[in-house]
């Protein structure tokens, strides 16, 4: 198997991006619809009303329908956050990829190739409020063909990432994930992010009880600088 290697995001990658991206927001829902099927408030619910009808109605049948229509509720809402961000990104960030990470210094995109295809990809732009100042840089979309998985493709882009940001000025890399994704928070608590602040980025993710993570990096440069300061006193 050939080696992978980084570079810079080119148009020709973009169906592959495209695909990479689509797949990874499908990936998600199965371990959605678990994590779903695992709250008491679900659990309640798909005993509570099946029985509920069986009380009032005595049919079985009812039971039996009323179970699968709960279940490929549960199926829809499992999916529609993750079909609403693919939206959102394909609309905005993603519709132009050249423009919208390769147009100002300061952000990039970059593919992982190996066999003449793309396997993985990663994208920063400037936090929002940190433009000018240079202070945060944002990773979006780390995302890894499935078949390349457990062969250091995601770690290698975010120390592209974070070799950008030094070189850069930057003094922090931040970056939002779900208590979902739990192979991605491993990956970066592994590699030294630290979990900074938690939060519902929506009413359906409050409802089922899904968490995003907050992970920041303070690049050593800063670190060194802030630790000076501090020693050379007011």
């Amino acid at each position: 198997m050939a080696p992978y290697h980084i570079r810079k995001y080119q148009e020709r990658d973009r169906p592959r991006v495209l695909d990479l991206f689509s797949k990874g927001m499908e990936e998600h829902a199965p371990t959605t619809f678990r994590h779903i099927l695992k709250l008491p408030q679900t659990l309640a619910l798909l005993l509570g009303v099946p029985l509920a009808l069986f009380l009032a109605s005595g049919s079985w049948l009812l039971v039996f329908v009323a179970s699968i229509a709960l279940l490929t509720a549960l199926r829809f809402f499992s999916k529609y956050p993750w079909i609403q961000f693919k939206v959102l990104c394909l609309r905005s960030d993603l519709s132009d990829i050249t423009k919208s990470y390769l147009g100002e210094p300061g952000s990039c995109f970059w593919v992982a190739e190996a066999d003449g295809q793309v396997v993985g990809m990663v994208g920063v732009l400037p936090a929002v409020g940190h433009a000018l100042r240079r202070e945060q840089l944002q990773l979006f979309h780390l995302c890894v063909a499935s078949e390349r998985r457990g062969q250091g493709v995601a770690k290698a882009l975010v120390r592209t990432v974070l070799q950008f940001a030094r070189d850069q000025g930057y003094s922090q890399v931040v970056l939002y994930t779900t208590m979902l994704q739990r192979s991605a928070v491993a990956l970066y608590e592994r590699m030294g992010f630290q979990k900074t602040d938690q939060f519902f980025s929506s009413l359906n993710w409050r409802l089922f009880a899904i968490p995003s993570y907050v992970f920041v990096y303070p690049l050593p440069s800063a670190q060194a600088s802030e630790a000076q300061g501090q020693a050379g006193g007011p």
